[in-house]
């Protein structure tokens, strides 16, 4: 059994022997992607794609949260709030590169050539639920809360959710999800087949760790041609 450890302020990543389990990191935000995470995140997961050590990458989140989006209140500070207030140095064009660099975190993890696994100990909500559904699998708390989020904020949805959900619980629920930005619980989700296992809070960790070990001991070369079948 081999551990390898990075730790960076905002995601932690741990390789134990096959699984990489990769754990945003800013509990007091919920776990909100700022520039740093995203980098990080940017770094770390082609880095483990291309690892032949890695035969699972799991994505979770620090403090009981998975992850609440992306940090509207520092978007809002860099984009100087309403479109009026907007400094003259706003870059849409850098906007539009941020946005097209987090749909690429979750091609990687659509695409890559082993299996990716979110596992949610609370609110995934926003780009965070979309980062979730990319993910080839998921697990959920029971209590967990999972919501677009969107619509509430105005936003058409990001992160490729609008893409991956409609395969998972069919067209009509998605864009129901999607319209009202209704909040439901991991318990819910499991039953809509959005997540895969669901478990209480007395046995989340084991669970986890369980349908990880899952994963990682199956044939990798064969589940990379499945994902890309």
């Amino acid at each position: 059994i081999q551990i390898k450890m990075r730790i960076s302020m905002e995601l932690e990543e741990r390789i134990d022997d096959g699984v990489a389990w990769l754990t945003m990191n800013r509990p007091e935000a919920r776990n909100a992607m700022g520039a740093e995470m995203m980098a990080a995140m940017t770094e770390a997961l082609p880095r483990l794609a291309a690892d032949r050590s890695v035969r699972c990458v799991v994505l979770t989140g620090a403090g009981g949260a998975f992850c609440a989006g992306g940090d509207v209140k520092g978007f809002a500070s860099q984009a100087g709030g309403s479109e009026a207030a907007k400094p003259r140095g706003f870059d849409l064009e850098g906007r539009s590169q941020s946005l097209r660099a987090g749909m690429e975190l979750s091609r990687i993890l659509h695409e890559m050539p082993k299996p990716t696994l979110a596992a949610i100990p609370g609110p995934a909500a926003g780009a965070g639920f979309s980062l979730a559904v990319a993910c080839d699998l998921r697990i959920a708390i029971d209590t967990a809360k999972l919501t677009t989020a969107f619509a509430k904020v105005g936003l058409s949805g990001d992160y490729g959710g609008s893409f991956f959900l409609p395969y998972i619980v069919g067209q009509a629920k998605a864009r129901e999800l999607y319209f009202s930005a209704s909040v439901i619980s991991g318990q819910a989700a499991f039953e809509l087949g959005l997540v895969n296992r669901v478990s209480g809070a007395d046995t989340y960790e084991a669970d986890v760790a369980q349908f990880a070990r899952e994963l990682a001991d199956l044939p990798t070369v064969a589940v990379g041609y499945m994902k890309k079948n």
